[in-house]
């Protein structure tokens, strides 16, 4: 999976998402050239609940069927 900026340029590609005790692990590469492991931990996924709308939810969803 990649993430892009703004101006459509590569900025990360995420290689891998694993489990590690009570957090979640996103191994990957940024700008193509430095490896790197993200930690996502429970207290940081919580917020990420705080961000979401109904709309943002039903659009991600609607973003599964386009290609």
């Amino acid at each position: 999976m990649q993430l892009y900026t703004a101006d459509n340029t590569e900025l990360m590609e995420i290689s891998a998402l694993k489990a590690d005790e009570a957090n979640l692990v996103v191994s990957g590469t940024i700008m193509g050239a430095m490896p790197i492991e993200a930690i996502l931990t429970p207290q940081e996924l919580r917020k990420l609940f705080k961000l979401l709308s109904f709309r943002l939810v039903l659009h991600v969803f609607m973003m599964l069927f386009k290609r």
